[in-house]
């Protein structure tokens, strides 16, 4: 009954069934982070980064209501011009896939596709989280619930700076969902590496990483990981400038009524104008960074399973 929903590209598909290296990696970066063409640029060069480490990329999206693992070039080349090319979570996937739409995945609905497809270790930039006044609007992403109970291992610079941090933790903590930096003991916060708070395990090594992975879902301990990978210091932003323009997109977003799923894409496009595009930038290098870490970690946990 899967295989009618899920459709996995020739190549990844072999890559799965051999125990090769996979990386995943989300759409909505392609059609709703980043402007055309350096959101068609940043994908395909992802995916040279994954190959370059030795793993195959596994770009994933929903199109006419098929589950894609693997796109195509021309596949994201679409994704990255089309229009009405629907953000989706786990609550959209069951109407996307019905109505035979287009579907852009999260970090929720990408775990989700990887899971099903046999892919355990995915690439971004940064994780959702709990938003910055979720004590009134409960508005927490679905990504910390995807990583409670989705066996995915999530290479991320941390949560994205527009949320708050401390909530962020205490409930992946609450969650039973390790964080780990990567390198460094301080949770980074997308366009910095710091934020002021400390990760629960540093860890130095993919290989490190992978055992640590081998032996949670050996154990039937289910749920993912968060490997916090820092920003390298050249590209990262300055701590109080990003934090400025982040308060006075939070601002704006507050007077326009910006609420839900439109709230991240919203500030990210903000901050990056507030900015003058160096935010975007930064998102750039972070997501090269990520790929790279994501691809050797998959490469450290397919020598484990030979």
């Amino acid at each position: 009954m899967l295989e009618k929903y899920l459709k996995i590209n020739p190549e990844v598909k072999e890559a799965i069934e051999k125990g090769k290296p996979v990386v995943a990696l989300e759409s909505t970066i392609i059609s709703h982070g980043m402007p055309y063409p350096r959101n068609v640029e940043t994908a395909i060069n992802v995916e040279k980064i994954i190959r370059n480490n030795g793993a195959v990329p596994a770009t994933i999206a929903i199109l006419g209501g098929n589950l894609k693992v693997g796109l195509t070039e021309k596949e994201i080349e679409y994704l990255g011009k089309a229009e009405n090319v629907i953000k989706t979570s786990r609550r959209d996937i069951p109407f996307i896939v019905a109505e035979k739409a287009d579907g852009a995945t999260t970090v929720a609905s990408t775990m989700i596709i990887a899971d099903l497809a046999g892919i355990r270790v995915f690439a971004t930039g940064g994780i959702g989280g709990v938003h910055r006044g979720a004590q009134q609007t409960f508005d927490i992403s679905a990504d910390l619930e995807e990583l409670a109970h989705t066996d995915v291992a999530v290479v991320c610079a941390g949560a994205k700076s527009i949320l708050d941090i401390e909530l962020t933790l205490e409930y992946l903590e609450t969650h039973g969902v390790p964080v780990v930096g990567y390198q460094t003991e301080e949770m980074p916060a997308f366009y910095t590496r710091k934020s002021g708070f400390n990760v629960d395990y540093k860890v130095e090594s993919p290989k490190e990483i992978a055992h640590a992975l081998k032996a949670k879902w050996d154990l039937g301990l289910e749920g993912g990981m968060v490997i916090a990978n820092p920003i390298e210091e050249q590209y990262q932003m300055d701590y109080d400038t990003i934090n400025q323009a982040i308060d006075k997109a939070l601002k704006e977003a507050d007077e326009k009524g910006v609420k839900g799923k439109e709230t991240t894409p919203f500030l990210l496009a903000k901050v990056k104008d507030i900015t003058g595009g160096d935010s975007l930038k930064s998102n750039i290098k972070l997501v090269y960074n990520n790929a790279a870490l994501g691809a050797k970690i998959a490469v450290e946990l397919a020598k484990l399973s030979e």
